[in-house]
């Protein structure tokens, strides 16, 4: 390579002519003129002088896949001859035509390089074009040749076009100058960055913008060298002032793309040193190829803060809040100096101590846990809680680990832990009793368990132990010397049998069982860890695994002309628990307001005789404290509670914190409300729903803290008192979470097994904020899932996701507000498809009564139903025909029967060829009972597909399997591997129990 510096701005010679071009190059400041093809060989004597007087370097195109076929005569060369036209006598005979390289091997590319090498000494400088033109492989093999033979000339290598794997065989320091390929780039492609980056491992790269004067301007400030066309309609004083910035740039020569590559405005830093964090100076430059903001804050954030602030010319800084405002071409400049570096502080023994003092030991990742402990994870009494974190240790010492927890009223107890591999670890204790828990890991060096293991691996390997067996005796007194007395004896006892001569015995001592356990209980746990302490809140069986009912009990007199009462509600409870339910939801049963009532269908102009709806609560005969005097007494309740009891149903009831306008708390308690200023209450709205019977309370009106939020407790407590321990709460999103956090510590601080459902259709994480801030139940968008994509992806995030720890869907397949729209025109089979789907996907689940009777008679247009009981008395038709009550009943036996359906837990979906058909394994922790579940989608058509059978879940795999139809009760032999399916509509689901054959057996 040339020992002198390339030139840095090349001046293209227009059709003007080559005296006219060298004058205007050297007018405007450039370092070179570059000359066509032909300018190589007509070079005279006075324009190369005048050149070198200007300071002005010649640099000549050479197109070297051509040579002239003058030349030739004297120096033939590599070429072939291109054949001449014939000849028209009545025309000038043609100029001879150019000959054509002919490169067949890497002989012929050194042929061509030694045939060009005198052209380009006597030119000095050059522009190789045509390297494009030349095989791939004969490209860095010539020009390796021409720079052997040319060494101090200076060769500008037109790469565009070029392959990058060709280049990359071009070893630096052949080439001085390369091209980019910015005139063909659209503006947006990230391939030009890239192209920059590897051009530059090459040579000093060469950037021509073209003809558009703010490719240019981008070109002037990327390249290490630049290159304009002469003569152009925009060229001389656009020309002039980008050579005039690139030598304002000079001292800063090496630039990098400080903004994302795609524009259309980009930043561009030019340091002088290629590592910014090692440069003292810098400017950042921002241009753009059509009008384009650009938020400061990006290229600031590349830059890594190594300068101290940017600011233009007139000294304001460039804040990283700024958006900077560019147009076609135009150029904002910020310049910055190297931030000083901060003094670094003397070595401080103090810090040296402070940092031995941390743990040497880390412990990450915990699971189960809430937010790190936060909120409390969820798992119900009786199960088994598994505990997996990571634990990080330096060196290559063993550690050990355990588990501690307590339940409430409990001491702490302890279990040890075990690794799983990949610094993994796992524990696990049982949760035994309802209430709030807390669990601890710990974990430290284990001095013992690495000695053991070394004294292990050498006498395998052959090695003398004798030292080891000292080291392990020393151990085990300094362990004697610190424990309590039973330990210490344990350990006497083992220091009494290592007084033996025996080295195996000695050996087999050390590494037994029970020296093991001794040292385990004598250990000091050096450099300990502790992490926690961890929430956890133990909650009954109901809370993850039920079915509920819901119904209006005044409709259960079977009369629309009579008002039911809870004791007409007892006589529906063997039916009611017929089905397989336990637990049987009611509405709000409070007294019911009179102002602004709802008549039939929500109308406004209620009738004499309607009787409202129930989330109108309060008037003159209570509030949230109160019965509805039409449904009964107190005394009545609870026989009904007590006839619930006896036929295995649990009573729920809705908390619905909302006001009729002649509610008491409206006359006793008006600063729990806000008033507007005409003396009035807004009435509550969901868009487009208006709610014109409610009025809500303001949970931080002037006299709301604390007196509403106890009062609010209190009618809680009074319900709790009552029996009731399942509470669904109406739109809980609406109300403060640090209200919901206190109300239900508070309630299940009295009843711990109190829990509370959350009612919200909302934004998801709202919903898991609520179940982290107590609800143990939750509804769900499983009315809105349809597909077998919608049910894999939510179930998938339901249970392989952080919420698996705190957040129990429940899948209630209809409510009162809620009529599925799908469902309004659908056959009986679109009604078992929605049972199968929610009783099997989720522990819980549930149906508003209507849905067994396939009842779906919409209000135009809406998702809710006609003739709602929100606003009427209705009779149903218990055994309407084409009801689905023999169904549910069955579905609901065979998840009682089955503990891998009691939660939404344990659910892995499996391949099943055909998208109507959705197949999924639900097993338990212990893999003792698995299912394996299909159902069609299609409500209109059989549908078959082969599914993956889980073999895996078995070890050893099973060749064959015992699959149990639990809905028909048969037994099959299946393969292990996989099994084609057959769905009709009538019985769009199927449920098989599956086990080893041999177990079976």
């Amino acid at each position: 390579m040339t020992g002198n510096l390339p030139p840095l701005n090349l001046y293209r010679a227009g059709p003007d002519g080559w005296p006219a071009a060298l004058g205007r190059a050297a007018t405007l400041g450039f370092d070179a003129l570059v000359l066509p093809h032909p300018a190589a060989f007509d070079l005279e004597p006075d324009f190369v002088e005048a050149a070198r007087g200007l300071r002005v370097r010649l640099v000549a195109d050479l197109s070297i896949d051509r040579a002239p076929a003058a030349l030739l005569e004297t120096v033939p060369g590599p070429f072939h001859r291109l054949s001449a036209p014939s000849i028209d006598p009545r025309q000038p005979p043609p100029p001879a035509l150019d000959a054509l390289a002919a490169i067949g091997t890497l002989d012929d590319a050194a042929a061509l390089a030694t045939w060009w090498a005198p052209h380009v000494e006597r030119l000095g400088a050059v522009r190789l074009l045509g390297l494009d033109r030349l095989p791939g492989w004969a490209v860095p093999a010539f020009l390796h040749a021409l720079r052997a033979e040319a060494p101090d000339a200076l060769l500008f290598g037109w790469t565009p076009g070029l392959p990058w794997p060709v280049l990359e065989k071009v070893a630096p320091g052949t080439l001085d100058l390369v091209a980019s390929s910015l005139p063909w780039w659209d503006g947006e492609a990230d391939w030009l960055w890239d192209e920059l980056a590897r051009l530059r491992r090459v040579a000093r790269v060469v950037a021509d913008g073209g003809d558009d004067p703010a490719r240019q301007t981008l070109a002037a400030l990327l390249g290490d060298g630049w290159m304009t066309q002469g003569a152009t309609a925009h060229g001389a004083p656009d020309a002039e002032a980008l050579v005039q910035l690139r030598r304002r740039l000079a001292p800063m020569p090496h630039a990098t793309l400080a903004s994302a590559g795609g524009g259309p405005a980009y930043a561009v830093l030019r340091a002088d040193a290629p590592d910014p964090r090692a440069a003292s100076k810098a400017v950042l430059a921002v241009t753009a190829l059509r009008r384009a903001t650009l938020h400061a804050a990006g290229p600031l954030g590349t830059v890594g803060g190594a300068f101290a602030p940017f600011h233009d010319q007139g000294g304001t800084t460039l804040s990283p809040h700024a958006t900077i405002v560019v147009a076609p071409g135009w150029l904002h400049l910020y310049e910055a100096q190297a931030r000083a570096p901060l003094p670094a502080p003397p070595l401080a023994r103090k810090r040296a101590e402070l940092a031995a003092g941390l743990p040497r030991v880390a412990i990450e990742a915990v699971s189960p846990s809430v937010e790190n402990g936060r909120f409390p994870a969820r798992q119900v009494v009786g199960s088994v809680v598994v505990v997996t974190c990571d634990i990080i240790v330096d060196g290559h010492e063993k550690v050990a680990a355990c588990l501690r927890w307590r339940g409430p009223g409990e001491e702490w107890s302890e279990a040890r832990m075990a690794p799983l591999g990949n610094d993994r670890w796992t524990g696990s204790f049982p949760l035994l009793a309802l209430g709030p828990h807390d669990y601890t890991v710990h974990a430290w060096k284990d001095v013992w368990g690495t000695y053991t293991d070394e004294l292990a691996k050498k006498h395998q390997a052959g090695v003398p132990i004798m030292l080891e067996l000292q080291e392990g005796e020393a151990h085990i007194r300094a362990a004697a010397a610190r424990t309590r007395k039973g330990t210490s004896q344990a350990l006497d006892t083992v220091l009494k049998a290592l007084a033996t001569e025996s080295e195996t015995a000695r050996r087999e001592v050390l590494l037994s069982d029970e020296t093991r356990g001794s040292m385990a209980r004598a250990d000091d746990r050096p450099h300990e860890a502790v992490a926690g302490p961890y929430a956890l809140l133990g909650e009954r069986a109901a809370a993850g695994f039920a079915a509920w009912y819901e119904v209006f009990p005044r409709s259960l007199s079977d009369d629309p002309a009579r008002h039911g009462t809870f004791r007409d509600v007892i006589r529906h409870l063997p039916r009611i628990q017929s089905m397989g339910f336990d637990v049987l939801y009611f509405p709000p049963f409070h007294p019911i307001g009179r102002i602004n009532r709802k008549g039939r269908n929500n109308t406004l102009t209620p009738a004499i005789d309607d009787p409202g709806s129930p989330y109108a609560i309060g008037s003159e005969e209570g509030g949230h404290d109160a019965l509805h005097p039409e449904l009964g007494t107190l005394e009545d309740f609870q026989a009904l509670r007590t006839a619930a009891a006896q036929h295995g149903l649990e009573l729920a009831m809705d908390f619905a914190i909302q006001c009729s306008p002649d509610h008491p708390w409206l006359r006793e308690h008006k600063d729990w409300f806000n008033w507007r200023p005409d003396g009035t209450i807004r009435y509550a709205e969901n868009p487009p729903k208006k709610y014109e019977d409610i009025v809500n309370v303001d949970f931080y009106a002037s006299g709301a803290v604390p007196a509403l939020w106890l009062a609010l407790a209190d009618a809680v407590l009074h319900w709790a008192a009552q029996g009731v321990r399942l509470f669904r709460v109406d739109n809980p999103h609406t109300k403060p979470l640090p209200f919901w956090e206190w109300l239900i510590q508070e309630v299940q601080a009295r009843y711990p097994d109190a829990v509370f459902l959350a009612e919200a259709f909302t934004r998801p994480k709202v919903m898991y904020r609520l179940a982290k801030s107590g609800f143990g139940q939750s509804y769900t968008y499983f009315t809105w899932r349809y597909t077998k994509d919608e049910f894999t992806q939510y179930l998938v995030e339901l249970t392989q996701g952080p919420p698996r720890d705190f957040f129990r869907p429940h899948f209630f397949v209809n409510t009162p507000d809620i009529n599925p729209i799908p469902l309004q025109t659908a056959p009986r089979q679109a009604f078992l498809v929605r049972c199968a789907l929610a009783s099997l996907l989720s522990g819980l689940w549930g149906l508003y009564n209507g849905f067994e009777l396939c009842e779906a008679e919409p209000v135009p247009g809406k998702e809710e139903y006609l003739d709602s009981e929100k606003y009427q008395v209705r009779a149903w038709d218990w055994d309407r025909p084409g009801n689905i009550v023999a169904e549910i009943t069955q579905l609901n036996a065979i998840r009682r029967a089955n503990p891998a359906l009691h939660s939404h837990l344990g659910v892995t979906f499996l391949n099943a060829d055909n998208p109507f058909v959705l197949c999924f394994e639900k097993a338990t922790p212990d893999g003792s009972n698995v299912l394996l579940v299909a159902i069609n989608l299609d409500l209109h058509r059989f549908q078959s597909s082969r599914i993956d059978v889980p073999h895996w879940r078995f070890s050893p795999e099973p060749a064959l399997l015992e699959a149990t139809d639990l809905l028909e009760d048969r037994h099959e032999r299946w393969d292990a591997r996989s099994r084609v399916v057959t769905l009709p509509p009538e019985r769009p689901y199927a449920i098989w129990r599956i086990r080893p054959a041999d177990e079976a057996s």
